[in-house]
């Protein structure tokens, strides 16, 4: 690689994906020789951190994971330790730790691969508006300047804009025409501000998962409420009433309480080395003999699991459990919204046996990156990857469901009265002159707050970026299916409209789901991708 050449490298993006590629770059890279010319373009603030992780957000926001499982581990390189040595206080394993300390650490990250000598960074703080190629190189339009030209341009873009569905646009249009107040979930900062004008207000949030416990927090210990011996205490500047609701009303399962009662569901090191070749297999097959695959390696490892904890399930019944959640994911699940969360607190707390889902799920959490090692890199049917990612997206339910302690606030809320479930499965809404209503059966409520927490597919059809777009209609940018992201190589190239790489284009990240698989983890963002991606990227500049 010339690297008394100017800037050569351009990436769109610095959040954690961001930060990944840079630090897979510079691992990649020799020690000797001047630095390589790299310039980063986002608007954010927060380098390394980015939005998710922005260490001016809500300090009540917490990780979905604990302590025990953040293996982020920095490069060799690096002088930056790891994140459990990194904080302050002796870290507690089992403890989740907020969204704000972790955007903190990887800003200090960032600061360190900016320093290390290897890169030579510059931050554009700027969005990058459209994208065009010639002879020279890749141009990218930035505050109403083109800079480059670039040899090698990564994309490595968040959630970008979508098109709302009809339900949501429709609630945009009501929103700006009546006294109905319609707020996002994100930034979380900005919510808890615009909360306290909610007090003794009725507040409905439109989606039951990951999203929605930020929420609640906010609306709750953000409003000065507190939690104390199993009871929420109220500040009095809260809503009245908050209703959570989504499809089938059903808030996703904690992971188990500690270290010691987690270990129980890890599976042995020859059941995973089973399902490495397995996935790597299924990845290439057809719809059904990826399912045969994955079965097979999950029901004799649940199965022996279930059976330390004194359940004989059998193999047909697992089976059964599986072949439900491939067609209809929690279909299987006929408990009722507090049914459903009490169940889950105690299966995560060691008073319960864990269900077949239970303990599916957690294996297969276990297995993510196994799971991004053999799909990623394999060119998967789009027909086989449509099965595949749904499964892995239904599972999420349990793979990466909350903290206890946010299961256990929820219970004290619904307990306290702040909170009803009463209309949390698919309730019957429309819209009043100052708000919604909500109803199921003979009962009703009024919100004249509305809070969506529904995070849009990454549906490349539904994009609204401006850059995104002009890439797809320059032929660069392609759709891996309908419903799905961008089409990519192993490397991330993007494959354009003859089927070709893109010469010097890649996309990392979400936007990529199709092409691969597990996208929503900040695990992956320091995975293997980066390192295939800057391998490619010494490759081609030689």
């Amino acid at each position: 690689m010339d690297r008394n050449s100017a800037e050569r490298i351009a990436i769109v993006g610095l959040g954690p994906r961001g930060l990944g590629a840079l630090e897979a770059l510079a691992a990649a890279l020799p020690r000797e020789g001047p630095p390589v010319s790299v310039i980063v373009f986002d608007a954010c603030p927060a380098p390394g951190a980015g939005p998710n992780f922005d260490p001016h957000e809500s300090e009540v926001c917490r990780l979905n994971i604990p302590m025990r499982d953040i293996e982020i581990d920095p490069p060799a390189f690096s002088r930056c330790r790891r994140f459990v040595e990194w904080v302050a206080e002796a870290p507690d394993p089992d403890d989740f730790p907020s969204r704000v300390k972790m955007g903190r650490y990887l800003e200090t990250r960032y600061s360190d691969v900016w320093s290390n000598g290897v890169l030579a960074i510059s931050h554009q703080m700027q969005r990058v508006e459209r994208a065009r190629r010639d002879e020279n190189g890749w141009y990218l339009l930035s505050g109403h300047v083109w800079r480059g030209p670039y040899a090698e341009v990564l994309l490595a873009l968040g959630q970008p804009e979508t098109s709302p569905d009809d339900q949501l646009a429709e609630w945009r249009r009501h929103a700006d025409t009546s006294s109905a107040t319609l707020a996002e979930a994100y930034p979380t900062k900005q919510l808890q501000v615009r909360a306290a004008d909610w007090a003794g207000k009725t507040v409905a949030i439109r989606g039951f998962a990951l999203s929605a416990f930020d929420i609640l927090r906010v609306l709750t210990l953000g409003q000065g409420g507190r939690f104390d011996g199993g009871r929420y205490h109220p500040s009095g500047r809260e809503p009245a009433r908050i209703a959570p609701f989504s499809f089938d009303g059903k808030p996703p399962f904690p992971k188990p309480e500690t270290e010691a009662l987690d270990a129980r569901f890890s599976p042995m090191t020859q059941e995973t080395e089973r399902f490495s070749v397995s996935i790597a297999k299924a990845a290439i097959a057809d719809p059904q003999q990826a399912r045969d695959l994955v079965d097979a390696s999950l029901i004799p490892v649940v199965g022996r699991i279930l059976q330390t904890f004194g359940v004989d399930a059998g193999s047909q019944r697992i089976s059964d459990w599986l072949g439900q959640e491939w067609e209809d994911p929690g279909s299987q699940e006929t408990g009722g919204s507090l049914e459903t969360l009490q169940h889950g607190i105690a299966m995560a707390e060691g008073a319960s046996a864990p269900t077949v889902g239970f303990a599916a799920g957690q294996v297969w959490r276990k297995w993510q990156n196994e799971l991004r090692s053999g799909f990623n890199p394999a060119g998967t049917p789009p027909e086989t990857a449509e099965i595949l990612i749904g499964f892995d997206e239904g599972l999420k339910r349990y793979s990466y469901g909350p903290p206890i302690a946010s299961s256990r606030e929820l219970v004290a809320l619904i307990e306290a009265g702040v909170v009803t479930l009463d209309f949390a499965a698919d309730p019957e809404i429309s819209l009043t002159p100052s708000g919604w209503t909500l109803k199921k059966a003979d009962n009703a409520v009024e919100a004249t707050v509305m809070i969506d927490s529904v995070m849009p597919n990454p549906d490349l059809g539904a994009v609204r970026s401006p850059l995104l777009s002009g890439l797809q209609d320059d032929g660069w940018l392609t759709q891996f299916a309908e419903g799905f992201g961008a089409r990519t190589s192993a490397d991330g190239s993007l494959i354009d409209k003859n089927g070709e790489k893109a010469p010097g284009l890649c996309l990392l990240g979400r936007l990529a789901l199709g092409s691969v698989v597990a996208v929503d983890s900040l695990h992956d963002c320091f995975g293997a991708a980066s390192g295939r991606w800057a391998k490619g990227v010494i490759d081609r500049m030689g």
